[in-house]
């Protein structure tokens, strides 16, 4: 009795973890934080941004802060939005929700002329999951052809379990 608890329990352990570890957390600038001197254009290059994933800025609180801004006005270091409220805590997380150009720069000063800006790309995809499994509809399947999400995945797996735990009851 106790080996079938140790397996179910291992089961849903390992099926919570899967769709969480999809989305990555990146930390803006990585050990150097969102501070000046940092290259966010080379940071940022070669990472695949994905909605559900989230961005961390790091940095020391009233040194810096990070506001969301368009193109235009990173292109010119301001904020054109008069009702934009910069994020001030020195541990902000900017979940990326949506696809898309997505800017930010730090507003005190003139610590964005001087390179405190980022502009990333977000892609609508989610982040990618493992290999399918043999028999899988293969990559770039919609859900509604048969393809398999995360949430499909758990509630699949809660199931097994409860048939499981009702057959060996």
């Amino acid at each position: 009795m106790a080996s079938r608890i140790f397996l179910i329990t291992i089961i849903v352990v390992v099926a919570a973890a899967v769709a969480p570890a999809l989305a990555e957390d990146y930390m803006v600038g990585d050990d150097a934080g969102w501070n000046l001197g940092v290259n966010f254009t080379t940071w940022a290059a070669g990472k695949d941004f994905r909605v559900g994933d989230n961005l961390m800025f790091m940095y020391t609180p009233g040194t810096h802060n990070v506001l969301k801004v368009n193109g235009a006005d990173f292109k010119q270091c301001v904020s054109s939005n008069a009702s934009a409220v910069p994020l001030t805590s020195g541990n902000d997380l900017i979940s990326l929700s949506t696809p898309g150009k997505k800017w930010y720069i730090c507003d005190i000063a003139d610590h964005c002329s001087k390179g405190m800006k980022l502009v990333i790309t977000v892609s609508a995809a989610e982040a990618p999951t493992p290999d399918p499994m043999p028999g899988a509809p293969p990559p770039g399947a919609s859900a509604a052809a048969g393809g398999v999400s995360p949430l499909k995945s758990c509630v699949w797996m809660v199931a097994v379990m409860a048939a499981y735990r009702m057959i060996m009851a």
